[in-house]
């Protein structure tokens, strides 16, 4: 993973609270983590957007599942980080750390 890849916040954010679900990658748990951890209110919009655009540059996959009754016989998506994923993870928190060494006084 080159050095120069680097993520956005609310990026960062879906890609570490998909980790943080495993194999339960659904949007709506997704969102109602992200709520509770993040403290963050995120519309279902912006995050099939984000998803989408992570999908693209490779970070995030998805597997259909099968049509669920209980669902209106609609299907649902389960997402999973790849390794790709993981990398941009890494190399967004190394640079975050670098720019915030040494500036603990200035901070408190």
């Amino acid at each position: 993973m080159p050095r120069s890849v680097f993520i956005g916040e609310f990026e960062q954010l879906v890609l570490l609270m998909l980790l943080r679900l495993e194999d339960d990658g659904y949007a709506l748990p997704l969102r109602q983590g992200m709520s509770k951890l993040a403290g963050r209110s995120v519309s279902r919009g912006a995050l099939y957007r984000t998803l989408e655009r992570l999908g693209s540059k490779g970070y995030v996959v998805w597997e259909l599942e099968e049509r669920v009754p209980g669902r209106g016989g609609h299907p649902r998506r389960r997402y999973a980080v790849t390794a790709d994923g993981i990398g941009a993870l890494r190399a967004s928190r190394t640079a975050l750390l670098e720019l915030w060494d040494g500036l603990d006084k200035v901070l408190g």
